[in-house]
């Protein structure tokens, strides 16, 4: 008998005394998941250590942060690349709750579900074909949509400015100067990252579209004191302070906003 042969019989008469006696919990699997645990535990160490005294995984801190910036453009971290991508694709506010909460969650409780629902004892790949095609085509699905993420290129500020000539046409503030110059701060300060005006830019996090703002009638000095501290104004708020612009260019951007009544 060969070794490859002594090595199968073994093999075979392990698993007929597993299934005959059983096999406790302890110390076998409980051994083998405090070797896991403790592997996880070394690398996350590991990488802490290189991310310490090393720029393999970049700087330990980086620049400090300029609230009052025009250029930055947000970006989430890499494994959050398809969420990132699946709010481009449901960018309307109306069904930006599916992807931010519906198809996670409906994928997390189909996981979890599944040892419930999968109760067969068949584990061969061949003869599994359904759940096989399931796992690619999730694996598939989640490496198309980081890749997108990682890729897309969101819409830079002079891109934006080249649409504020359309913009003051159909909202009808040309010669208004406060307004165009607060139109074009709203394409600096990166707005378009969250919200849409006029077809222009993505929906985050439920942000609204901008493009009938004025015709709300808030007034000037409610969206200087919103642009000044949005959770002071409107409870629960994550739109971020922009206190930093100044207070010229946040009346540039509140006349800007007021001016913005729908198309004519």
């Amino acid at each position: 008998m060969s070794a490859l042969d002594e090595r199968r019989a073994g093999f075979q008469r392990y698993k007929e005394d597993v299934k005959r006696r059983g096999k406790p919990f302890y110390p076998y699997a409980m051994f083998h998941d405090t070797v896991m645990s403790l592997v996880v535990v070394l690398v996350i160490v590991g990488l802490a250590v290189i991310w310490r005294y090393t720029d393999i995984l970049g700087p330990l801190i980086g620049p400090e942060a300029d609230p009052g910036t025009r250029t930055f453009v947000p970006r989430p971290d890499w494994y959050f690349y398809f969420l990132f991508y699946l709010l481009r694709i449901f960018k309307w506010p109306e069904s930006v709750i599916l992807a931010t909460v519906g198809i996670p969650t409906i994928a997390l409780i189909l996981l979890l579900a599944l040892p419930f629902v999968d109760l067969r004892t068949e584990r061969r790949l061949s003869r599994r074909p359904v759940a096989v095609v399931a796992a690619a085509l999730t694996v598939l699905a989640m490496g198309v949509l980081t890749y997108k993420g990682a890729v897309a290129k969101e819409a830079i500020p002079s891109e934006v400015k080249a649409a504020i000539p359309s913009w003051e046409k159909k909202q009808g503030f040309q010669g208004n100067k406060a307004a165009h110059d607060g139109a074009e701060l709203f394409a600096e300060s990166g707005c378009t990252s969250c919200h849409t005006y006029l077809g222009t830019g993505s929906s985050a996090l439920g942000a609204p579209d901008l493009t009938a703002e004025g015709a709300k009638n808030k007034g000037v000095q409610f969206q200087i004191d919103h642009l000044r501290c949005p959770p002071c104004v409107n409870s629960g708020s994550p739109m971020p302070a922009f206190k930093d612009l100044g207070n010229d260019n946040l009346r540039k951007l509140a006349t800007f906003l007021e001016a913005s009544k729908g198309p004519k």
